[in-house]
């Protein structure tokens, strides 16, 4: 969306212009200009000195400026250069560092920051990554050597501010390719749904829809850019992906061959989609959370119709300052009221909107801690426990009083995913995150009933292979733990995982063992990074993707849980940079 910019000039021309058509003002101005200064007011304009004040007219003639759109110490790019710096940020740097670059699961990139660090400090440290979660992307060969020279310098320079998307712009991306009257009335293939898994493969911004049972790719379907999550119509029969470009896409699954029927574009960047669940309320609407514009966007559960469009700039939670830019991290959908929870990072507010009324939209805001980031519910599906990551904390809100519950401080920067769900030996039902920044997993105590002493307290520390763990999963059937280390820098350890035995977890400290995933898969080419584990509908085993670069090849390894050996490599040349897998089951019901 272009705007146009008026000159200083102009304005000023135009003021003037508008002062003498203006008839009150025209006579009284005239008058004002035949009078002839008093001795007095000429008086007013000598200097200190005595004489007349006579303005100088060259000042920018005599002074020497610089080179236009240079700064001393600040690189110029070409429009060109411009161009792919910012694709490359927006695809690989954006989601944790923000679109205006200030910060939250990453460190802010402001050029106040960046111009103390210096380019080669940037350089070293975009090629290298670090421990903490900042992935090599130099060094696993993900971005050139020439790639990494262009984002320090880009780093150097002003962020640009992307356009605004109302509610108008967010229409003309709306098409419905399959109406509802012409969709199945009933399901037309023998797919066993429950035990579907929907696989995003991030570079080629499309989603495999992949059988549990025979490991056979069913189709695969072209959406957003790097899809970040799929998520499931109460019904199980919609399957809603929205990529990080902000595209949502609406599959069927009921159709012959699954297929989208509708799609629509929320904002720039985005994150987060989630479907009614509240019972009477089943697949009414869904919800998208944008990255940018700040804002979330309530839609027609069949059609993606928008309905309502919200901005989420505001105060900070603690310093009550006003944030241009508070992302929409994730949404979940509440069992117990018709309400969508929408965590929003920057201000560190968790938003329960309740949809039974559009038109009169009621929101209940529950401060929490700021940069909230990924979550899920405990066991019974009550309380809500998210990752404030960037202040080591998570926040829990019991869905069914709709209030916050606890603040529980927590390792260096947690990432949960949805987190883990088991019962512990010692201290009852129990919910688990890893970290990002360090190689510990927190395990949260979940029972305010029957383990009241162990309830919203950290009980274990546990510790890891080491920082830079996206992902924690287990099974109400499974007595494992699973921790990946995707974004650390060791090669060894992005590309294994680490297993907890949970009767184990009632001793002092633990071991774990170690699945080379990457080894089993049989690549011999890239960094091989491991990441987020999901299980199949009966929890007796377990996949995970290893991901490689675009031009290299990537696979889906499936452990058997009880064996913990290998049980499957899946391999195809369509399996481009495969990230995330939903198995729709899991992801419906909410378990993990």
């Amino acid at each position: 969306m272009k705007r146009l910019k008026t000159s200083p000039l102009l304005l000023f021309v135009g003021v003037g212009a508008l002062l003498l058509a203006s008839p009150g003002l025209s006579s009284q101005a005239a008058a004002q200009a035949q009078q002839k200064p008093t001795p007095a007011d000429i008086k007013k304009h000598e200097t200190t000195q005595g004489g007349k004040y006579s303005p100088s007219l060259d000042v920018l003639g005599g002074t020497k400026v610089e080179e236009g759109g240079a700064k001393p110490g600040v690189p110029t790019l070409t429009a060109e250069e411009m161009q792919k710096a910012n694709q490359i940020y927006f695809e690989r740097c954006a989601g944790c560092h923000g679109v205006l670059r200030k910060g939250a699961t990453g460190k802010a990139l402001t050029t106040d920051i960046t111009h103390e660090r210096g380019f080669e400090y940037l350089r070293d440290f975009i090629s290298y990554g670090s421990p903490a979660g900042m992935p090599n992307w130099g060094g696993s060969g993900q971005l050139s050597e020439a790639e990494v020279e262009l984002m320090a310098k880009y780093l150097l320079l002003e962020p640009a501010q992307p356009p605004e998307f109302s509610l108008a712009d967010i229409k003309k991306t709306w098409t419905v390719s399959v109406p509802v009257e012409k969709r199945p009335a009933k399901k037309e293939n023998d797919i066993d749904l429950d035990n579907l898994f929907s696989v995003t493969l991030r570079d080629s911004g499309e989603v495999a829809l992949i059988d549990g049972a025979s490991k056979k790719i069913i189709t695969i379907i072209h959406t957003g850019y790097a899809v970040h999550i799929s998520r499931l119509s109460a019904s199980g029969r919609y399957l809603y992906a929205i990529g990080r470009d902000g595209k949502v896409d609406l599959i069927d699954l009921w159709m012959k061959v699954p297929d989208k029927v509708a799609e629509i574009k929320i904002g720039a960047e985005a994150r987060s989609v989630e479907t009614s669940k509240m019972k009477g309320w089943e697949d009414k609407y869904a919800i998208a959370g944008a990255y940018w514009p700040p804002q979330y966007v309530i839609m027609d559960g069949a059609t993606l119709e928008p309905k309502k469009v919200v901005s989420t700039r505001g105060m900070t939670v603690d310093t009550q300052e006003f944030h241009p830019e508070p992302r929409v991290a994730s949404i979940v959908a509440s069992h117990y009221h018709p309400e969508f929870v929408v965590n929003v990072k920057e201000t560190g507010q968790i938003l329960l909107v309740n949809y039974s009324n559009l038109d009169s939209l009621s929101v209940t805001t529950i401060g929490a801690e700021r940069f909230l980031h990924d979550g899920g519910f405990d066991s019974t599906g009550r309380y809500f426990l998210v990752a404030a990551n960037a202040r080591n904390t998570v926040a829990v809100v019991d869905t069914k009083e709709r209030k916050l519950t606890a603040l529980i401080k927590t390792g260096t920067t947690p990432h949960p995913g949805r987190g883990a769900n088991f019962v512990h030996p010692k201290y009852g039902p129990v919910w688990a995150t890893s970290h990002l920044g360090d190689e510990t997993i927190s395990i949260i105590g979940t029972d305010p009933k029957k383990h009241k002493d162990h309830a919203w307290k950290v009980v274990q520390t546990l510790e890891g292979q080491g920082g830079g763990s996206l992902f924690i999963k287990t099974h109400p059937n499974s007595k494992n733990l699973y921790v990946d280390t995707t974004l650390n820098p060791e090669a060894e350890i992005a590309s294994s995982v680490a297993v907890f035995n949970i009767a184990d977890l009632a001793n002092e400290s633990p071991e774990y063992k170690v699945l080379p995933i990457g080894e089993w898969s049989g690549i011999q080419q890239g960094m091989r990074r491991v990441v987020q584990g999901e299980y199949n509908k009966a929890g007796d085993e377990i996949w995970f993707s290893v991901w490689n670069a675009k031009s290299q090849e990537s696979a889906l390894v499936v452990v058997d849980d009880k064996t913990l050996t290998l049980k499957a490599v899946i391999k195809d040349p369509r399996l481009i940079t495969p990230t995330g897998k939903f198995n729709v089951y899991n992801t419906r019901k909410d378990v993990y």
